[in-house]
C-alpha cells in the first residue's frame, strides 16, 4: 500500500513539475514579447533587416506553400465528392473546399509549414549566435538584441503570414477546382458560383486575422529559443526541435480558441 501511495505521489509530482514549467514558460515567453515590443519605440525599425527577413518568410517560401494549398484542395474536393454524390449535393463542393482553406486550413496549414521552414531557422541562427557569445557582443556595442534579431522577424511574420494564407487559400481552391471540372467531369460554373454565394468577406477577414496571431506565434517562440539556447551546438539542435514542436502546439491551440471566438 506505501509502495502504490509512493508511486501516485510521484506521478502526480512529476506531472506538477510539468505544470509548473510550462507556466514558467509561458510566462518567459509573454515577458520576451512584451521586451521586444517596447524595443520598437525605443529604436526605429531596421528595414534593410525586415525586408530581408519578409523575402526568406514570403517569397522563399512560395513553393512549398502554394504545393500544400494546391494538393490540399485537391484531396478536399475528392473527398468532398464521395460524400456529397450520395447526398446528390455535389454543387456545394465549391462553397466546402473555400470554406475550408479560407477559415481554417489555409491559416494554419500555412503557420505549420512556415514555422517549420522559418522557424526552425530563427532559432538555430539566434541560438548559434547565443552559444558563440555574438548577442553578448552586440550588447556590449550598445546593440539592442531584441530591436536587431527579434522585431524583424515578430514583424515580417505578421505581415507575411496572412499573404502566404492568401495564397495558400487561392491555390486550394484552383486545386479543388481543377478535380471538381476536370478530374470529376463536373460544371465548372457551378463550382464558381458556389463560392460566390457562400463565401463572405468576413471568412477571409477572421481567416487572415488567425494568420497575423499565428505569425507572432511561431516568431516569438522560435527567436525565445534561440535567446535561450545553452550547451553548445547540441543546444542549438534541441532549441531548435523545441521551437518547431512548441510552435505547432501552440498554434493548433489557438486555432481552437479562435475559431471558437471569430465563428
Amino acid at each position: 500500500m506505501e509502495t502504490l501511495m509512493g508511486t501516485l505521489l510521484d506521478y502526480f509530482g512529476m506531472i506538477g513539475s510539468e505544470v509548473i514549467y510550462i507556466i514558467n514558460e509561458l510566462g518567459a515567453i509573454i515577458i520576451y514579447l512584451w521586451e521586444s515590443f517596447l524595443s520598437i519605440f525605443r529604436f526605429s525599425i531596421n528595414f534593410k533587416n525586415l525586408v530581408d527577413q519578409m523575402a526568406f518568410i514570403g517569397v522563399d517560401s512560395f513553393y512549398i506553400i502554394s504545393l500544400t494549398g494546391l494538393f490540399t484542395g485537391m484531396v478536399l474536393s475528392l473527398q468532398s465528392y464521395y460524400f456529397t454524390k450520395m447526398l446528390d449535393v455535389t454543387s456545394m463542393i465549391g462553397p466546402a473546399v473555400a470554406l475550408s482553406m479560407t477559415r481554417e486550413l489555409g491559416p494554419v496549414l500555412t503557420a505549420l509549414m512556415i514555422t517549420a521552414r522559418c522557424g526552425s531557422s530563427m532559432a538555430s541562427e539566434i541560438g548559434a549566435m547565443k552559444v558563440t557569445e555574438q548577442i553578448d557582443a552586440l550588447e556590449v556595442m550598445a546593440v539592442d538584441p531584441f530591436y536587431f534579431l527579434t522585431v524583424p522577424r515578430v514583424l515580417a511574420s505578421v505581415i507575411m503570414l496572412p499573404i502566404m494564407t492568401v495564397l495558400c487559400s487561392l491555390f486550394g481552391i484552383i486545386g479543388g477546382y481543377i478535380v471538381y471540372g476536370y478530374f470529376m467531369g463536373l460544371n465548372k460554373i457551378t463550382y464558381i458560383n458556389g463560392i460566390y454565394q457562400y463565401i463572405k468577406l468576413g471568412d477571409i477577414y477572421n481567416g487572415l486575422l488567425k494568420a497575423a496571431i499565428f505569425g507572432i506565434i511561431f516568431s516569438t517562440i522560435s527567436t525565445f529559443k534561440g535567446f535561450t539556447t545553452s550547451g553548445g551546438s547540441k543546444g542549438v539542435g534541441r532549441s531548435t526541435t523545441q521551437a518547431v514542436v512548441l510552435s505547432s502546439i501552440y498554434i493548433l491551440f489557438a486555432d481552437y480558441i479562435l475559431t471558437s471566438i471569430l465563428f
